[in-house]
């Protein structure tokens, strides 16, 4: 008869194992991620330092990228009025004024290492001035996800590669994931598992969302054309386009500004939006003046997002 040694503990399961190791290594992965499309950004400057250097503005590419300055700013208040919208759509009567402020001031917070610290600085500025955090956490999870749809109904219309079919897939499976009955059926369903965890009732499980968010998604799909207009302005300001290539080079930037928006480990979407636009443009223009325009693109958007957040500080009562 075989006796258990009391020491004796049963090994935990496979499962548990690689739940454990995947949690352990997840932290790391930000840093792979940034690690990586940095060294590929950095050997591609090497590799083409000296065209680079050989690109010179002229007055009329000075103006060009003023107006790329100008355009991208208007982009980041015009989604800050978008998640207005969002707002709205969760039943909570917030000014347009207010979100855009609060837009502005929080979205420069996304760089910090995280990528979710403007997502924090708006959930407690709409919890605040009174906006229950259920509808304050949804609507900040909503964005994101009306952005990648817009992103990728833009890359669409340019867009015939092999890789045409996925993306519509990829949109069918965002669409489908903002339909109301999904959303208010994973409401509800949080809510539940929530109010079993603290043995107390939730809140959230009042919140509905009674339409598709068509309006805000039509807002986003606005905010990435005004985006794409500002980087068509940067590429304009160092080199001339032809009208057919417009489709492609919007449809190229809407797919790199999505990954540098979903792909974890990028603050911003630094390094990640830099190399996919350089990999999806390189056989239609040199990889010096694509390197340019990614740097100056990149320099105007953190130029505009400071000024929007620094004219939104200015206009907020100080106490």
């Amino acid at each position: 008869m075989h006796l258990a040694v009391s020491g004796d503990r049963p090994s935990p399961p496979k499962s548990y194992i690689m739940k454990q190791i995947g949690a352990r290594l997840k932290p790391y992965l930000r840093w792979v991620v940034l690690g990586g499309t940095l060294i590929f950004l950095a050997k591609a400057l090497k590799d083409h330092w000296e065209d680079v250097v050989a690109i010179r503005l002229e007055a009329t590419g000075w103006l060009y990228l003023a107006i790329a300055l100008g355009v991208t700013l208007i982009a980041h208040v015009w989604s800050g009025w978008v998640w207005g919208w969002i707002l709205q759509e969760l039943n909570q009567p917030v000014s347009g004024f207010w979100a855009v402020a609060v837009y502005l001031r929080t979205n420069i917070a996304k760089y910090l290492p995280g990528n979710i610290w403007h997502f924090y600085g708006r959930t407690q500025a709409a919890t605040a001035v009174g906006i229950s955090l259920g509808a304050a956490t949804l609507s900040v999870l909503l964005e994101p996800l009306l952005m990648a749809a817009a992103a990728l109904l833009i890359a669409l219309v340019g867009n015939r590669s092999a890789s045409w079919g996925w993306q519509i897939v990829s949109l069918l499976v965002v669409l489908a994931s903002v339909h109301p009955k999904i959303l208010n059926f994973g409401i509800q369903l949080l809510s539940r598992l929530k109010g079993k965890a603290t043995d107390a009732p939730d809140n959230s499980s009042s919140l509905r969302i009674a339409r598709y968010p068509i309006r805000p998604l039509l807002g986003e799909m606005g905010f990435v054309g005004i985006r794409g207009a500002g980087f068509l302005l940067t590429f304009l300001a160092i080199s001339p386009l032809n009208t057919s290539q417009i489709p492609p080079l919007f449809s190229a930037f809407a797919l790199a500004w999505l990954l540098g928006l979903v792909v974890p480990g990028a603050p911003g979407g630094i390094g990640v939006f830099e190399a996919t636009a350089i990999a999806l443009l390189g056989r239609q223009f040199s990889p010096g003046l694509l390197l340019s325009v990614v740097a100056l693109y990149r320099l105007i958007s953190i130029l505009a997002e400071s000024i929007g957040a620094g004219l939104a500080w200015l206009s907020t009562p100080q106490k």
